[in-house]
Formats: C-alpha cells, structure tokens, sequence
C-alpha cells in the first residue's frame, strides 16, 4: 500500500534503487554460477549464470527508462527495444541449454558436486520473490508496463533458481548425474516462452494497467 501513496518522482526513484540492487545482485549470482558452473560442470549452473547476465542488461536498460520517465515517446521505444533485445537472448539461451542438457545426458557425464551453486540458488530463491514483489508495487504506482515486466523477470528467475537447486541437491545427496541436466532442460520452456513474449513486445506499453 505505501508505493501507491508516493508520488511519481518517490516512486521512479524508489525503482531506480531496485534496478541498481539487480543490477549488482545478479552481476554477483552469475559471476558465482558461471564460475562454479565450469569447475563442476554444471549445464543448469551456467545457464542460470548467464540468465543473470540477461537480467542485468535488461536491468541497465530498463533504469536508463527510468532516468527518462519525463519523456513518454523515448520511455516507451526503450521499453520495446529492450523487450526485443532481451527476447532474443532468452531464445539463445534456451537453444543452448537444450543443446548442452542433451549432450550431458547423451554422454551420461555427471558435473561435480557444487557447494557455492547450492548456496547461490538457495539465496536466490529468497531475493528474488521479495523483489519482484517490490517491483510490482512501483510498476501499479507508475502504470508502467517495462517496470511489471521486470518484476515477472524477477519471478521468472525465483522458478530458475528453485529448479537449479532441486537438481544441484539430488546430484549432491543421492548421486543422481542426470538431475542437473534435466533441471536444465526443465528450464527451456520458461525460458523460451519469456523470449517469445520479449519479441512479440508483450508488456511494454505504459498505458495498460498493472494488476
């Protein structure tokens, strides 16, 4: 209820620090993913890493929005622009999800167990939800169909992140080589179907409401 009372200005500077939180919170989660995805060969671990890196650049995007809200026809060929691009990188990433998953399952190569991908996923499942919902509030404040968008990127990235861990602890506990790829490919159709929404512009226009 307190982001409806603010004003305008309140609320873009209010998203301008949640912007700025994932920008450096999901430098940080896909620097540790990527990294701990190549020691322990990890495919849903890079994949979750570089979906972080497409989250940053949709989350620079979308705060160069924001330092323009005064401008509604620059506002608004941002927030297509950055749909566009940002659709387009989700289609590469589910391509090479799929590819690398049935590879590994091909193959039948286990990744090494990974303990700072578990504790990065468990973190995420946490912050993620929460700043979603923070986004949502200022996207209803200032009708903006990029802002709610953002805030799904931010559900989109919860759902992730709790497939990732599932499969990161069966590989850990139970032995289970095959958990990790098939986590990752339990992450195509989400990822594929966000891209699709990004190219065809869903969400982008300011005058639809935000529920």
């Amino acid at each position: 209820m307190g982001a409806i009372n603010l004003t305008r200005p309140e609320l873009v500077r209010r998203g301008r620090r949640l912007e700025y939180f994932t920008i450096s919170y999901n430098s940080l989660e896909g620097l540790v993913s990527i990294v701990a995805g190549l020691i322990a060969g990890s495919v849903s671990l890079i994949g979750f890493g570089l979906d972080s890196a497409i989250e940053v650049a949709s989350g620079t995007a979308l705060l160069w929005r924001l330092h323009h809200d005064v401008d509604p026809s620059r506002r608004q060929q941002v927030e297509r622009t950055t749909l566009r691009i940002v659709g387009w990188c989700f289609i590469a990433l589910a391509a090479y999800i799929t590819y690398e998953s049935g590879s590994t399952l091909i193959r039948r190569e286990g990744p090494e167990r990974s303990i700072p991908g578990i504790i990065i996923a468990a973190l995420s499942v946490v912050v993620m939800p929460l700043l979603a919902r923070a986004k949502r509030r200022v996207a209803a404040g200032i009708r903006s169909g990029a802002m709610r968008a953002d805030s799904r990127q931010a559900d989109f990235c919860t759902y992730l992140s709790a497939i990732l861990l599932c499969g990161l602890l069966l590989n850990a506990t139970a032995g289970w080589w095959w958990a990790d790829p098939v986590a990752g490919l339990l992450m195509v159709p989400i990822i594929a179907k966000e891209g699709i929404d990004g190219l065809r512009g869903e969400g982008c226009c300011d005058d639809c409401g935000c529920r």
